[in-house]
């Protein structure tokens, strides 16, 4: 190791590896990534990934709003919007309209969707097969040839809802996209660019060969799937029409490396941050400020829709979070009501301003992950002001493209608070950029926490080959994730 002068020590950033500053917490690192690897298997897709925060989150007594007469600090209350978004609170001791402390990550992932119309059969090649249409930022050629899971809900004719998980157990099928084999590839596939080598309409799922017994039916595999499908669902082809049925990576999360010390698993973009936003929100008990940890969809398509970051969703659970904590004081008020004062002097404490100051009072990380460096591309990465695996959490001041097209510039003041209380706390963490300038780059849901006019930061851990079927963490970085955000709930930035 390199002496350094303790000029040097004293002037220069220091950029440590988590495993190093993080060694006596080993253990518990390893122990704490085991639930989070647990918590990877279930949540798979948006449905999933509400339904285990819900079932945590009733485990460390949060309740649903919907049935609160009033707020006092040290309540724990969630609210679920269409199985996709899940928002959950603890109430603290000053006035919600001070502000909040707010984490928010998105649990959407890039996958394929099925089609409305999916299933066809493919006389020439004697197979049925599924259509589907990509969801997100892909590679497409990373999905052929991978063993597939079929996650998601169907509603039947009659309304009536059918659950579908497929291929995640040992005794399930799995379904596959066969690539073109290299004998015969040369003119077809191997002159295209490489983003176009499987095209989108190539990305059809192998699901079936088996045809049925009667002459009389024309396609014999593809009713011989429905058939099967009847059977079990008690679903017909025109079902497909009101599905969200979505194609998965099946398998579980693995460690990587002789020490253990990375996690392989698919979705960790964004649930990486659920998770630790999660147990960070279980762990907080009666805060100076509300905490709140809001999980939202479709923010790898823009975060669109009415279960996006853009929906109105979370402005309403903080607007009730306000009307009941004043229905709170409302009662603590009426004990020492005079003959001269009304109760309905006080029923009028609630207000939309009160809502916008305590939204623009709010203190926000972005929970989204960043680029680590990765070994064999370097040259797209600008070494002094990339993540890397196992330093830490990495605070993003700016995400975007280019000319920080489509950023939230989080500001010197706000970005020296959240620094400063890592510090303290000794978190580890890191700095980092989404590649070089002209590279390309992405986006987060930090620039519509910004319309609200609060403070808001990109923090979350480095991935390596983001958005591919199996992406990669290191342990040390989802640790500091968790005490990150944990820190973050407890305190007054």
């Amino acid at each position: 190791m390199v002496k350094r002068s303790k000029l040097e020590e004293k002037l220069a950033m220091k950029n440590e590896s988590g495993w190093v500053t993080m060694k006596k917490k080993e253990k518990n690192i390893f122990s704490f990534c085991k639930g989070y690897m647990d918590f990877l298997c279930n949540a798979k897709t948006e449905r999933g990934a509400v339904s285990e925060i819900l079932k945590i989150a009733e485990k460390n007594n949060f309740k649903n709003i919907k049935n609160m007469k009033n707020l006092k600090p040290g309540m724990r209350v969630y609210a679920v919007n269409r199985e996709k978004n899940i928002a959950l609170a603890v109430v603290g001791k000053k006035p919600v309209e001070n502000g909040l402390n707010i984490v928010v990550s998105h649990i959407d992932s890039p996958r394929l969707d099925l089609k409305p119309n999916p299933l066809y059969e493919d006389k020439d090649a004697g197979v049925a097969l599924f259509k589907t249409h990509y969801y997100g930022g892909i590679k497409k050629y990373h999905w052929v040839n991978v063993p597939l899971a079929l996650h998601g809900k169907i509603i039947k004719r009659n309304g009536e809802p059918v659950d579908i998980k497929i291929g995640e157990n040992s005794d399930e099928p799995v379904f596959i996209i066969p690539d073109l084999l290299p004998h015969l590839s040369k003119n077809l596939q191997d002159k295209r660019k490489l983003p176009e080598g499987v095209k989108g309409e190539e990305l059809n799922i192998l699901v079936g060969s088996m045809p049925v017994k009667d002459k009389d039916v024309k396609e014999k595999i593809k009713i011989a799937v429905l058939e099967k499908l009847n059977k079990k669902y008690g679903i017909t082809e025109e079902d497909f029409v009101s599905a969200e049925l979505e194609a998965v990576p099946a398998g579980i999360p693995r460690d990587i490396g002789f020490d253990k010390s990375m996690i392989g698993a698919y979705g960790q973009d964004d649930r990486i941050c659920a998770y630790t936003s999660l147990a960070a929100i279980n762990e907080t008990e009666t805060p100076e400020k509300t905490g709140a940890a809001l999980f939202v969809e479709k923010e790898e398509i823009g975060s669109e829709g009415n279960t996006g970051m853009k929906s109105m969703f979370f402005e309403e659970f903080v607007s009730e979070i306000v009307r009941l904590t004043k229905l709170s004081n409302m009662e603590f008020s009426r004990k020492t009501l005079t003959e001269k004062t009304s109760v309905a002097e006080f029923t009028t404490d609630y207000s939309e301003i009160k809502v916008k100051n305590a939204l623009s009072n709010s203190k926000a990380l972005s929970a989204d992950v960043n680029s680590a460096f990765d070994p064999t591309f370097k040259e797209v990465f600008e070494s002094r002001n990339a993540s890397k695996l196992g330093f830490g959490v990495v605070l993003t001041k700016y995400t975007g493209a280019r000319g920080k097209a489509g950023a939230s510039d989080a500001s010197a003041e706000y970005v020296g608070k959240i620094r400063k209380l890592f510090n303290d706390k000794k978190i580890a963490w890191q700095t980092g950029e989404l590649g070089k300038v002209d590279e390309g780059g992405g986006g987060t849901v930090a620039k519509y926490l910004a319309e609200y006019n609060m403070d808001v930061l990109d923090c979350g851990p480095p991935i390596l080959a983001m958005h591919a079927p199996c992406e990669v963490s290191s342990k040390a970085d989802v640790y500091s994730a968790y005490e990150a955000y944990k820190a973050f709930f407890g305190s007054e930035v």
